[in-house]
């Protein structure tokens, strides 16, 4: 079996961006969609706000993602106004419609930080090691773990 080196070069995001390629064409939808949920967000009731997502653009709709379905109802009374609305921005005149769903919307959580704890006896012997040591790195590493044990002080040393 025999490896073959690819010999492909990294090309610069410009150029990535300018052709009209998936990742341009990706790009430039994304920035459509963030211009969207801005424009309908800013002419929306403020208790609505937080809870309007939009989802996607395809086929002349524009898909419209809550979380409640008592929200969609409203938008559903207020559609021609919000497309009116959308069609002040350039790249929207072809939207004839809206796209509804109900879907949940979770916040993101960041994952919990689990601390370990040190005891006092561990800390005491790190830093017993750190006396005997002579590696001035591996001293310091030493000192610096014994610093996380509870009544640790550096006057100990």
């Amino acid at each position: 079996m025999s490896i073959k080196v690819k010999r492909s070069h990294a090309q610069p995001i410009a150029q990535l961006l300018s052709k009209s390629g998936d990742v341009g064409q990706l790009m430039r939808q994304s920035r459509l969609i963030d211009q969207a949920q801005r424009h309908l967000r800013a002419h929306l009731p403020e208790e609505m706000r937080e809870h309007i997502f939009v989802g996607g653009f395809r086929d002349g709709r524009l898909t419209l993602i809550s979380s409640q379905a008592s929200w969609l109802t409203w938008l559903r009374y207020e559609q021609q106004r919000l497309l009116t609305l959308l069609h002040q921005l350039p790249g929207f005149e072809s939207v004839s419609a809206f796209t509804l769903k109900v879907r949940p919307v979770r916040p993101v959580e960041s994952p919990k930080r689990y601390t370990r704890t040190l005891s006092d006896d561990a800390g005491k012997t790190l830093a017993e090691c750190a006396k005997d040591t002579d590696n001035p790195a591996l001293k310091k590493a030493l000192e610096r773990l014994a610093s996380h044990a509870p009544h640790h002080s550096k006057t100990e040393n």
